[in-house]
Order: C-alpha cells, then structure tokens, then sequence
C-alpha cells in the first residue's frame, strides 16, 4: 500500500505514507493508508489514481482485493488477478467432489443417514 501511495503523483515521500490495521472483522482485515498530498484542490483525481494504484500493487504482489461481501465457490475457479499478471503456467485448481455421507459423518461420528442407525439428523 505504501508502495502504491509512492506511485501516486501528488503524494509527497516526506512525511513518508503508513499504513494502519484498523480492525479485525468477521471475514476481513481492515487496513488504513495516510499519505500527505499539498494540493487538496486535486484529491479526487489522486485517489482515483491511488486506488488504481493499490489494485496494479496487490496484482502484481499476487494479492486478490475481494469485497467482503464477495461470495462464490472458490473451489476450481480462476482467481480474480488480472490475466496479465498471473505467471503463464497457473492453472486454476481441480473441483474436489466427496460424497454427501462424508458431510453427515463430520457432524454425527459414525451415525450416518444409510447407517441404519437414528441420527441427530432424523429428530
């Protein structure tokens, strides 16, 4: 992130950008970038360049920026990088199938639904 506040034209290297982690939350770190600028008259377009400049940063770095409220079956799926900056030998991962007794046996033990046995799943 700092590297990216130094790639930002308009954000001084004096007082050098930091970087504060603001928060823990239920499925995301929350971080916080301060960076100084001497021209407020052009903020909205340096963050606009700022926040361009994240995204190329955490490409590049490998890093997937997902909403925290983005929500699909990662298994088997390409990555969200930009093609461009996964290296050209990636290949996204096979699905992983298991039949569903095996979802019953990691909640119940050995009572299963074709067990024969009463499980917790029949009450």
């Amino acid at each position: 992130m700092i590297d990216a506040a130094l790639a930002t034209k308009d954000i001084l290297a004096e007082p050098l950008p930091f970087v504060l982690q603001t928060s823990l939350d239920d499925f995301y770190v929350s971080y916080e970038l301060n960076a100084y600028i001497d021209k407020p008259i052009l903020m909205a377009s340096i963050y606009s360049q700022l926040h361009q400049n994240i995204q190329d940063k955490c490409n590049e770095a490998g890093i997937e920026i997902l909403s925290p409220h983005y929500s699909a079956i990662r298994d088997g799926n390409q990555i969200t990088i930009p093609e461009n900056y996964v290296s050209q030998d990636y290949k996204a991962p096979g699905f992983r199938l298991s039949p569903l007794n095996n979802l019953f046996k990691q909640f119940n033990g050995k009572n299963t639904p074709d067990s024969g046995e009463e499980s917790k799943f029949d009450k």
